[in-house]
């Protein structure tokens, strides 16, 4: 069998950048032949909005490109997935840093900066919360995760290679 690696994306509330992430990154991986080897989630740092589906404007940008949010709905990052999840993947250096603080010393490796995984940007660079903004704000987090999943999925593929 082979091991499924875990991924779980992270902002604030968990109903606008995360779900948007896990979302696409669900759909990449699937494209790419590889939703049957990585497990995608996505939880928020605060419980403000747990039960609740992904922010409308969210999922009205997502489904213009062909993703699907309506069935996510929100939660709360719990301290048991430092240790099931293989990766942590905060949207922004706020997160970034609530993230190492919680992670229990020898995970911290599991926690990074979705953009990181980004080729066309500098290493640091946050995704921006669209929440109190324009509807173009949800264009432009789509775009930058979109690019971020792409890196992600490639680095992804490679780890789930077998090593011959």
């Amino acid at each position: 069998m082979n091991h499924q690696i875990r991924v779980l994306m992270v902002c604030t509330g968990n109903i606008c950048r995360s779900p948007t992430a896990e979302g696409v990154l669900r759909r990449k991986l699937q494209e790419a032949g590889l939703a049957d080897h990585v497990e995608v989630q996505s939880a928020g740092t605060v419980d403000y909005h747990a039960g609740s589906p992904p922010d409308h404007r969210a999922q009205q940008s997502a489904l213009r490109r062909g993703y699907d949010l309506s069935r996510q709905r929100a939660r709360q990052l719990r301290d048991s997935d430092f240790e099931r999840f293989d990766l942590l993947l905060a949207m922004d250096t706020d997160h970034l840093d609530r993230l190492v603080d919680l992670c229990p010393g020898p995970l911290v490796g599991r926690v990074r900066l979705l953009m990181d995984y980004s080729p066309a940007r500098p290493r640091g660079t946050s995704v921006p919360d669209p929440y109190y903004g324009a509807p173009a704000g949800f264009e432009r987090v789509l775009d930058m995760i979109e690019e971020a999943c792409e890196g992600l999925v490639t680095d992804l593929r490679a780890r789930i290679a077998p090593a011959d």
